[in-house]
Formats: C-alpha cells, structure tokens, sequence
C-alpha cells in the first residue's frame, strides 16, 4: 500500500512538471455586472424602507448607519429622519446623537452642509425630542 502511494505520487509530481504545448495563454478578463445604475430616488426610498422596518432591531440599525456613512455621500434629510425615527422606536437616544455626529463629520469641511441637514430635521428633532450635539455641548470636546 506504501508503494502504491509513494508510486502515485511521484507519477502526479512529474505531471505538474511536465508543460503541454500547444494551448493558448489565458486571457485576463473582467466581468463586470451589467446591472442597472440606481437612481438617487432609488437609493434614498431604499434606505428609508430600510429604517422604516417596524421590527428593526438595534443592530440592524447600527450596521444599516455603518455602510450608510460608509457611502462617499451625506444622507438625505429624509433618510436620517427615517433613522432618527427608528431610534425612537428602540428608545435609543445615543445613537440618534450620533447619527447626528456622523452627518456633521461626513459634512466635512463643506460648512453649509449640516447646518443644512439640521434645519430640515429640525420639526423631527422637535418631535421626537432628541437634542443635536451642540445642544448638548459634546461638539466642543
């Protein structure tokens, strides 16, 4: 049984040695998706069903706002509205608060951009009684 195995396996090391002509290089190819581009319509109405499910739950909410702010974007008011309105719904103020942070720090260096995003929340803000981070004092930090 030991021959066998030994004689098997120099059989397969000498036909990984061995170079058979006669077959063309392999082609570098890429297959790219042929998907359709979403709209920002699609994208904003995505993202708002997506908080608006009435079972999120807080990890979901976490991981949705995780690859949110991981886009190369700021997120519409009315996406963060639909956010700002789940963490209610899970009466979890920290993370409505930082959700704002969030926005503020992916606004950048673009000044006019949360201020902004925080007029057009500012009737949810209102409503659901959440304070932005310079109500609270914590933007000085």
């Amino acid at each position: 049984m030991l021959r066998a195995a030994v004689r098997l396996s120099v059989s397969g090391v000498r036909s990984l040695t061995r170079t058979k002509r006669g077959y063309p290089a392999v082609l570098a190819w890429r297959g790219y998706s042929h998907e359709v581009e979403e709209t920002d319509e699609e994208f904003d109405a995505r993202w708002v069903t997506y908080f608006n499910k009435p079972d999120i739950d807080p990890w979901e909410l976490r991981k949705g706002m995780n690859t949110l702010i991981g886009y190369d974007l700021v997120p519409e008011p009315k996406i963060l509205e639909a956010a700002l309105r789940a963490c209610r719904r899970l009466n979890d103020l920290a993370s409505a608060i930082r959700i704002l942070e969030a926005v503020k720090d992916k606004a950048g260096p673009h000044k006019d951009i949360y201020p902004y995003v925080i007029q057009e929340l500012r009737p949810t803000l209102d409503e659901l009684g959440v304070s932005t981070p310079e109500e609270l004092g914590i933007d000085k930090v």
